[in-house]
């Protein structure tokens, strides 16, 4: 089998929102530098993503210079957004975390609102270095993360997408599949490994940037949403329950914690260290 080399990059720049794969990104203590800096919240500040609204799978966001956000969804038209002056900060709540947060310019709270049928606000993560600790069963002191659900960068593999994919054909639902990558929004995606081999690592470099590798990721049913129509089916969740469950948590894909800076490009080897 040839060296396991990084196949793909992907930032999400909002939270649950299509993202984009650039060819390169810059790793920043906190995940890659771009991704899941804004996110959606309801009017009582708590965070809504594609659980709640899957129709934020079919709005784009793309990243601008200067911090920015380029949106966009069919039928609609495109809306830049800058990044808000820094001032006075509000709190938001994700997952277990409560966060001080810079409110978005009005003219998105209306252009999401209006996509989703629902009141929701944009918001901005200003200081990602001080605002949300990881958690620290997983991190060491001071470590933080923007607005991923609670660790820096995903990783994924091919071959365990492919394995994946092989039970969805033996199962009751084998129409849903074969499934994409993007079901499962990981930031890095690596070739070259045997089925699962990532749940073994402990320590990894992907070119000249190391990280930890710090737990599996429990999935849940943004999964089972197809990311092009917005509809959800069953798969991949049955088949992670039969084959990839410990106690309650489903599992595909691992959590990473860089333990140094860079930038990290498609066709850089992939070094297991650990």
């Amino acid at each position: 089998m040839r060296p396991p080399v990084l196949r793909a990059v992907h930032i999400h720049p909002v939270k649950s929102l299509a993202g984009c794969e650039p060819g390169e990104a810059a790793v920043e203590p906190w995940g890659l530098d771009g991704d899941r800096r804004w996110m959606l919240v309801d009017t009582t500040g708590r965070a809504v993503t594609q659980r709640q609204q899957p129709r934020m799978a079919l709005v784009s966001a793309v990243p601008l210079p200067g911090g920015g956000i380029g949106l966009s969804a069919p039928g609609s038209a495109p809306l830049a957004v800058e990044v808000p002056e820094p001032g006075c900060t509000v709190p938001v709540a994700l997952h277990r975390s409560t966060i001080e947060v810079v409110e978005a310019a009005a003219a998105a709270h209306t252009w999401f609102s209006e996509r989703l049928g629902t009141e929701v606000r944009l918001v901005h993560l200003d200081a990602p270095g001080t605002r949300r600790l990881i958690d620290p069963a997983y991190a060491r002191p001071g470590e933080t993360v923007g607005f991923a659900d609670g660790y820096p960068l995903l990783l994924t593999s091919s071959a365990s997408l492919d394995a994946l994919n092989s039970l969805i054909a033996q199962g009751d639902h084998a129409d849903e599949g074969p499934l994409p990558m993007n079901r499962f929004r990981p930031n890095v995606v690596v070739d070259g490994t045997a089925p699962w081999a990532e749940d073994g690592w402990d320590r990894i470099a992907i070119g000249d940037v190391p990280f930890r590798v710090v737990k599996p990721c429990d999935r849940c049913v943004i999964t089972a949403t197809d990311q092009g129509t917005a509809e959800r089916g069953k798969e991949p969740l049955r088949t992670l329950a039969r084959h990839r469950r410990v106690g309650q948590d489903l599992l595909f894909g691992q959590y990473l914690i860089p333990d140094g800076t860079g930038v990290i490009r498609v066709g850089d080897p992939v070094r297991i260290l650990g």
